[in-house]
């Protein structure tokens, strides 16, 4: 069992536990029946008679699945679950088939050895707004017409683009109508939305009680599995509108096509066209294309004339002449003339409610949350969240947008600055990942940090690789990323297993293809490693349990040259265990040691070594490839 003693995870013995993960797995995001695969529009809208069972994959191939996993080394699997899978068909109303597939899912994955961390996922609010997570009664009780979200410009779908949709652009849904509209009154309609209600009750206290209570259902499922460590409040949360200072101003990042700002949004998805921006990206920044007219068939994104949130709510409102005039520029960053902070005011309460909600099925479950991506996090006071993980997550920019590894060029991510030179990446890289364990001091009273996501895209350079077989690139950006987080001495869970990624859809979602895995790298391959892609950085030593504080991970996958050195904790009992891979090492290796000694379990690929308190605090263990049987 793992459990949180004065801020570290720890086992049984007192150890020090490094999570090595997955996140499992891309496609659960949409349904299995009808197969949901954003690239097809078939009963796209059909959203209430949907099945997620088999996501992410049957149970007739569960043991496949998990023994590869294992093999691969990892000890921990984020298992990627969705409130539609839920409560798809209406308010309330679960899916008790899905409920005992998932059961049974993590009750095999205890069988293998795996942790398992729930994360309820979302992108961007849901599939009708260009992402996944909430049921699509959510829009529909709030007033939107799904049908009419792309042609007011509330949404970016993949199922409706209507063409080669631009890669990484689903995430700029966050500040169209549709997304922000539900984020801001998930988290916020209490304070921005007082007039609307949902059957007669607030519409944030719908919302909010909704999504727990379907959680809740999965939590009274699987509170007596030993292996689930906990659960997560939600995946990628956003503010939405909250704290918008002018409703006039759009907010420009790194936009891509028509980018209304957030009043104008509400003029188109009342049917009124505007004159917006057309934006493309150049490099790292965008750049005005055009001006555009838009919606000039005066299509409507809410049901009724009188259905729009933001007018109801006296936004803005129709004059005399029946031209639209705005009332509150500032609505959404002053709350009874105080200006609002999203992670104090509204995630931090959110997040505390679902722990009570959670804990109240599954007593002692972990908490392990994250604040918007790239964003801050709220402050902690103590006892305010006990029993919690930070777990932020963390990308190669660079990589990850454009699609290209450049071994010379990245992007820290906190500061927007461009970081120039092989060494200088690689040294900004473990620095941006060691801000997340700073911010943990600083502001969570040092709890542990995981990164619940990290890794790259595969289909580099327009997926030459596929055709190529020469995956070196993308070894290579993921080997700078992985041990970027080990010299940040930070677990991590890998984005992501998906077990039906092909090459001509990726992920099956939004074009996205970050999967170690796919079906279509087997070729008549039965071994472990068939289907994995970029296992050369993917496989990897590790320190599972240290009997203390880990001081250095590093790992040379080029020279196969392994070094650890940790603290010993006099508390921890048993010795440290470190995972060695027949993959780099089955022709033999040897090993090192500044003291004590050490012996090999090969059926685990196991090194155990047990330190010579009386040599020291700190001690060392360097693995390097060799011949035959382990030397010393």
């Amino acid at each position: 069992m793992i459990h949180i003693l004065n801020n570290r995870l720890i086992d049984d013995s007192n150890r020090t536990i490094i999570l090595h993960g997955v996140n499992l797995g891309g496609s659960s995001k949409v349904p299995a029946m009808p197969n949901g695969a954003t690239h097809s529009c078939e009963d796209f809208f059909e959203h209430k008679r949907v099945s997620f069972v088999g996501r992410p994959f049957p149970l007739a191939e569960a043991n496949e699945h998990f023994r590869r996993l294992a093999q691969w080394g990892f000890n921990f699997i984020r298992l990627v679950i969705t409130w539609e899978a839920i409560e798809h068909e209406g308010p309330g109303i679960y899916d008790q088939g899905y409920l005992d597939y998932i059961h049974s899912i993590v009750t095999k994955a205890g069988e293998y050895g795996f942790s398992v961390l729930i994360d309820p996922h979302q992108d961007v609010w849901s599939r009708w707004t260009g992402g996944d997570g909430a049921p699509g009664w959510t829009l529909e009780e709030v007033g939107f017409d799904l049908k009419n979200l792309t042609a007011t410009c509330a949404a970016i779908q993949h199922q409706t683009y209507g063409g080669s949709m631009p890669d990484m652009v689903w995430f700029l849904n966050a500040t169209k109508l549709a997304t922000a509209t539900m984020f801001t009154l998930f988290f916020g309609g209490n304070d921005f939305a007082p007039q609307s209600c949902i059957r007669g009750v607030p519409v944030q206290e719908f919302l909010q009680e909704h999504y727990i209570n379907s959680i809740r259902q999965v939590a009274s499922r699987l509170r007596d599995i030993p292996c689930v460590l906990g659960y997560e409040p939600m995946n990628e949360p956003s503010r939405g509108y909250i704290g918008w200072k002018d409703v006039t101003r759009p907010m420009l990042t790194y936009d891509e096509g028509e980018t209304p700002s957030p009043f104008q949004s509400m003029l188109l998805g009342m049917g009124i066209s505007q004159q917006v921006g057309v934006w493309r990206r150049k490099l790292f920044r965008a750049k005005l294309s055009e001006i555009k007219t838009v919606n000039t068939d005066a299509v409507k994104a809410w049901r009724d004339i009188a259905s729009c949130i933001w007018l109801r709510n006296e936004v803005w409102d129709l004059d005399s002449r029946g031209e639209p005039c705005l009332l509150r520029p500032d609505h959404f960053s002053h709350v009874a003339g105080r200006a609002v902070d999203f992670e104090s005011d509204y995630l931090l309460p959110f997040v505390k409610r679902f722990a009570s909600g959670i804990r109240s099925e599954h007593p002692g479950a972990m908490i392990f949350f994250e604040g918007e991506p790239s964003g801050g996090i709220f402050e902690l006071n103590q006892g305010m969240l006990e029993n919690s993980v930070y777990a932020p997550h963390w990308y190669d920019a660079a990589c990850l947008m454009k699609k290209r590894y450049m071994s010379f060029f990245g992007v820290d991510i906190n500061t927007k600055k461009l970081v120039i030179g092989r060494n200088r990446v690689r040294k900004s890289f473990a620095e941006q990942l060691k801000r997340f364990t700073t911010v943990s001091e600083s502001k969570l009273g040092g709890m542990p940090v995981i990164i619940g996501e990290l890794g790259i895209p595969f289909d580099l350079d327009n997926g030459k690789a596929f055709h190529t077989g020469d995956f070196s690139k993308q070894i290579k950006a993921m080997d700078r990323s992985l041990a970027a987080a080990e010299q940040a001495l930070l677990g991590y869970a890998i984005w992501n297993y998906t077990p039906d990624n092909d090459n001509a859809h990726g992920d099956q979602w939004n074009g996205e293809d970050l999967s170690i895995f796919s079906r279509d790298r087997q070729r008549g391959g039965s071994d472990c490693y068939a289907g994995g892609r970029a296992l050369a950085s993917v496989i990897r030593p590790y320190p599972v349990a240290t009997a203390g504080d880990p001081m250095r991970i590093s790992f040379d996958i080029k020279k196969k040259i392994f070094i650890y050195r940790f603290r010993h904790d006099p508390a921890a009992e048993g010795p440290t265990q470190i995972y060695v891979p027949e993959y780099h090492y089955g022709a033999g290796y040897e090993v090192k040691v500044s003291d004590g000694t050490f012996y090999f379990d090969a059926t685990h690929e196991y090194l155990y070594y047990r330190h010579d308190p009386l040599q020291g605090d700190e001690h060392t263990l360097t693995i390097t490839r060799g011949t035959g049987k382990i030397h010393t």
